[in-house]
Protein backbone atom coordinates (compact mmCIF):
# COMPACT_ATOMS: atom_id res chain seq x y z
CA UNK A 1 0.00 0.00 0.00
CA UNK A 2 1.07 3.64 -0.94
CA UNK A 3 2.93 5.78 1.41
CA UNK A 4 0.36 8.46 3.40
CA UNK A 5 1.24 11.76 5.02
CA UNK A 6 0.08 10.36 8.84
CA UNK A 7 2.57 8.96 11.49
CA UNK A 8 3.53 5.40 11.00
CA UNK A 9 1.86 2.66 13.20
CA UNK A 10 1.96 -0.95 14.40
CA UNK A 11 -0.46 -2.39 12.13
CA UNK A 12 -1.86 -6.16 11.33
CA UNK A 13 -2.58 -8.02 7.99
CA UNK A 14 -3.98 -11.53 7.07
CA UNK A 15 -4.51 -12.67 4.31
CA UNK A 16 -7.33 -15.27 3.34
CA UNK A 17 -9.16 -16.54 0.06
CA UNK A 18 -6.02 -14.25 -1.59
CA UNK A 19 -7.39 -10.78 -0.15
CA UNK A 20 -5.34 -8.93 2.38
CA UNK A 21 -7.27 -7.71 5.68
CA UNK A 22 -6.52 -5.21 8.38
CA UNK A 23 -7.19 -5.23 11.93
CA UNK A 24 -9.43 -2.59 12.98
CA UNK A 25 -8.68 -1.66 16.76
CA UNK A 26 -12.78 0.30 17.19
CA UNK A 27 -14.28 -2.30 15.19
CA UNK A 28 -12.34 -5.03 16.92
CA UNK A 29 -12.65 -7.17 13.45
CA UNK A 30 -10.06 -7.62 10.30
CA UNK A 31 -11.21 -5.56 7.14
CA UNK A 32 -10.83 -6.09 3.56
CA UNK A 33 -7.74 -3.58 2.88
CA UNK A 34 -8.54 -1.38 0.37
CA UNK A 35 -7.30 2.21 -0.27
CA UNK A 36 -10.03 3.92 1.14
CA UNK A 37 -9.54 1.53 4.18
CA UNK A 38 -5.86 2.42 4.32
CA UNK A 39 -6.40 6.00 5.07
CA UNK A 40 -9.25 5.08 7.54
CA UNK A 41 -6.82 3.00 9.78
CA UNK A 42 -3.77 5.54 9.44
CA UNK A 43 -6.48 7.98 10.46
CA UNK A 44 -7.75 6.06 13.48
CA UNK A 45 -4.28 5.38 14.59
CA UNK A 46 -3.24 9.39 14.17
CA UNK A 47 -6.67 10.69 16.15
CA UNK A 48 -5.75 7.60 19.04
CA UNK A 49 -1.93 7.92 19.10
CA UNK A 50 -1.00 11.79 17.96
CA UNK A 51 -3.92 13.48 19.19
CA UNK A 52 -5.21 11.10 22.22
CA UNK A 53 -8.82 10.66 21.67
CA UNK A 54 -10.33 7.47 23.23
CA UNK A 55 -10.81 4.15 21.77
CA UNK A 56 -13.55 4.16 23.54
CA UNK A 57 -15.65 7.60 21.55
CA UNK A 58 -14.65 6.64 18.37
CA UNK A 59 -17.07 5.28 16.17
CA UNK A 60 -16.08 4.04 12.55
CA UNK A 61 -18.56 3.33 9.38
CA UNK A 62 -21.55 3.32 11.06
CA UNK A 63 -25.38 4.29 8.79
CA UNK A 64 -27.14 7.64 9.09
CA UNK A 65 -30.20 8.63 7.14
CA UNK A 66 -30.02 11.95 5.65
CA UNK A 67 -33.43 13.08 4.01
CA UNK A 68 -34.36 9.94 3.62
CA UNK A 69 -31.43 8.47 1.86
CA UNK A 70 -29.05 5.91 3.75
CA UNK A 71 -25.33 6.92 4.25
CA UNK A 72 -22.49 5.94 5.86
CA UNK A 73 -19.69 8.26 7.53
CA UNK A 74 -16.22 7.09 7.96
CA UNK A 75 -15.54 8.29 11.33
CA UNK A 76 -17.19 10.03 14.43
CA UNK A 77 -16.02 10.81 17.70
CA UNK A 78 -17.86 11.51 20.57
CA UNK A 79 -17.61 13.70 23.70
CA UNK A 80 -18.21 12.33 26.98
CA UNK A 81 -21.66 13.85 26.83
CA UNK A 82 -22.62 12.16 23.54
CA UNK A 83 -22.09 15.11 21.29
CA UNK A 84 -20.45 15.07 18.60
CA UNK A 85 -16.79 16.32 18.64
CA UNK A 86 -15.42 15.06 15.08
CA UNK A 87 -16.57 13.83 11.94
CA UNK A 88 -13.88 12.18 9.24
CA UNK A 89 -14.56 11.45 5.68
CA UNK A 90 -12.26 9.50 4.39
CA UNK A 91 -10.83 9.01 0.33
CA UNK A 92 -8.76 7.12 -1.54
CA UNK A 93 -4.91 8.47 -2.12
CA UNK A 94 -5.90 8.62 -5.30
CA UNK A 95 -9.43 10.45 -4.94
CA UNK A 96 -8.74 14.39 -5.52
CA UNK A 97 -10.35 16.53 -2.36
CA UNK A 98 -12.76 18.73 -4.09
CA UNK A 99 -15.48 20.79 -3.02
CA UNK A 100 -17.93 17.55 -3.74
CA UNK A 101 -15.80 16.14 -0.55
CA UNK A 102 -16.42 18.78 1.55
CA UNK A 103 -19.89 18.97 0.49
CA UNK A 104 -21.16 14.94 1.72
CA UNK A 105 -19.30 15.54 4.75
CA UNK A 106 -21.23 18.79 5.62
CA UNK A 107 -24.84 17.19 4.28
CA UNK A 108 -23.59 14.83 7.39
CA UNK A 109 -23.15 17.54 9.49
CA UNK A 110 -26.87 18.57 9.03
CA UNK A 111 -28.11 15.57 11.30
CA UNK A 112 -24.85 15.13 13.23
CA UNK A 113 -23.93 18.78 14.28
CA UNK A 114 -20.21 18.15 15.11
CA UNK A 115 -17.60 20.80 16.26
CA UNK A 116 -15.02 19.91 14.17
CA UNK A 117 -15.02 18.48 10.85
CA UNK A 118 -11.81 16.44 8.69
CA UNK A 119 -11.52 15.44 5.28
CA UNK A 120 -8.22 13.46 3.89
CA UNK A 121 -7.31 11.46 1.09
CA UNK A 122 -4.44 10.33 3.37
CA UNK A 123 -2.05 12.49 1.71
CA UNK A 124 -4.39 15.94 1.88
CA UNK A 125 -5.97 16.43 5.19
CA UNK A 126 -8.15 19.33 5.61
CA UNK A 127 -9.53 20.60 9.23
CA UNK A 128 -11.91 23.56 9.79
CA UNK A 129 -14.49 24.15 13.11
CA UNK A 130 -17.77 24.81 13.25
CA UNK A 131 -18.78 28.24 13.57
CA UNK A 132 -22.80 27.53 13.92
CA UNK A 133 -23.40 31.24 14.57
CA UNK A 134 -22.29 32.67 12.00
CA UNK A 135 -23.08 29.63 9.61
CA UNK A 136 -19.69 29.00 8.40
CA UNK A 137 -16.31 26.64 8.84
CA UNK A 138 -13.21 28.12 9.79
CA UNK A 139 -10.34 25.81 8.26
CA UNK A 140 -7.57 25.22 10.95
CA UNK A 141 -3.78 23.71 10.39
CA UNK A 142 -5.03 20.69 12.56
CA UNK A 143 -7.72 19.27 14.77
CA UNK A 144 -6.92 20.08 18.61
CA UNK A 145 -6.16 17.33 20.73
CA UNK A 146 -8.26 15.32 23.07
CA UNK A 147 -9.32 17.17 26.65
CA UNK A 148 -11.52 15.76 29.07
CA UNK A 149 -14.06 17.56 29.94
Amino acid sequence: MQELNFPPFQYRLKSTENKVSIFDVIRKKFIILQPEEWVRQHCIHYLINSKAYPKSLINVEKELVINGLKKRYDIVVFNSDGSIHLIVECKAPNIKIDQSSFDQIARYNLSLNASFLMVTNGLNHYYCQMSYEENRYIFLKDIPNYKTS
